[in-house]
């Protein structure tokens, strides 16, 4: 009863990846959608109709409507990983008398990322109204290959400005429309991406933070115990130096949660410091994860367009502006430093 509860943190985990690639890759895009659709369409033989009608309703519920499901999710990890944290890990290193300030770490990140959190999922990310679609318009100018002048938002009946996107969980237009987040169920845009940012970089530290000090602790039950130089017999009667699956499996019968949750943590600290460092990417180039993922397609599309002199248009990215002009844009909105200008 004891490996439940974390055994269904790793199966949220795997959720957790394939609502990220869900939220960023959009409807159908790449070989994971086609192979997606593909075994679709496989299991629709054997699996009767109405099952698969209402398979449908909740997975658009779920993947395709703002909802507070992840939100709640999210939470629920946190507190699952926090109560464990507190009342094993806490416990057994002030025993061991692991520095205070060293233990009080991930409830200061904790603090922190959660106000990030509720910043990033309060905060208007950048929605196109009509009273400020005139201003949005001169923001940034038409690259002529992403973002073309004269499209019209079918929605929203407006003219599109570049880097905007209608967002269909929100049913909202977005300046510089970057993505929709189902963790804090928002968009992320132009007004709420430096909180995104701070919210995804304290995340990572903090379970970075968490599989450190477990790790150490875990360390130091070994190193006191002096299991390293002992020995074991095994179910032939043979004596066997410990080795270090005897070990694992050893802290496992001895530390359960603990073992699991710290490896829970390292997987998560390694999938969110990939995509913290590709956020960074995508800030020091001055890009949103749109523009990348729809740069990509256009690279592989095969239906180029052609300029007159029968040449294919080679995209550039005509936003970055060098590194810190970049990083400024993303903690200091277009429209701030538009105002400053004018004064």
């Amino acid at each position: 009863m004891d490996f439940l509860p974390l055994l269904l943190l790793y199966l949220c985990l795997v959720l957790a990846v394939a609502v990220l690639y869900c939220s960023h890759a959009g409807s159908g895009g790449g070989r994971l959608g086609r192979a997606a659709r593909t075994a679709g369409q496989v299991l629709s033989l054997v699996i009767p109709t109405r099952i698969q009608s209402v398979t449908q309703k909740v997975l658009l519920r779920l993947f395709h409507t703002r909802n507070y499901l992840f939100v709640v999710l999210h939470i629920a990890l946190q507190a699952a990983v926090y109560a464990e944290y507190t009342w094993e890990v806490f416990v057994y290193c002030w025993e061991l008398e692991f520095h205070l300030v060293m233990l009080l770490l991930p409830y200061l990140l904790l603090a922190g990322n959660m106000g990030c959190f509720i910043l990033c999922s309060c905060a208007n990310p950048g929605v196109i109204t009509k009273s400020n679609h005139a201003s949005l318009m001169k923001t940034y100018a038409y690259d002529g290959v992403l973002f073309q002048k004269g499209t019209v938002c079918a929605t929203c009946n407006m003219e599109k400005p570049a880097r905007s996107k209608h967002c269909s969980f929100c049913d909202i237009c977005v300046h510089r429309f970057d993505h929709h987040c189902v963790w804090v169920n928002n968009c992320i845009g132009a007004f709420n991406a430096k909180y995104f940012f701070l919210y995804l970089f304290t995340l990572t530290v903090m379970a970075a933070t968490i599989a450190s000090i477990t790790a150490a602790f875990l360390i130091q039950v070994v190193l006191l115990s002096n299991m390293m130089h002992g020995s074991y017999i095994d179910d032939q009667g043979q004596e066997h130096a410990v080795e270090i699956p005897f070990l694992v499996q050893h802290l496992f019968l001895t530390f359960p949660r603990i073992v699991f949750m710290l490896g829970f943590v390292i997987l998560l600290t390694l999938i969110l410091g990939a995509y913290c460092c590709f956020n960074l990417y995508l800030a020091l180039t001055n890009q949103t994860f749109n523009e990348w993922y729809k740069c990509r397609r256009y690279r592989h599309s095969h239906h180029l367009t052609l300029q007159p002199c029968d040449r294919q248009v080679v995209y550039k990215n005509v936003y970055a502006k060098g590194v810190w002009m970049n990083l400024k844009e993303i903690f200091k909105s277009p429209a701030v430093l538009e105002r400053k200008k004018k004064k």
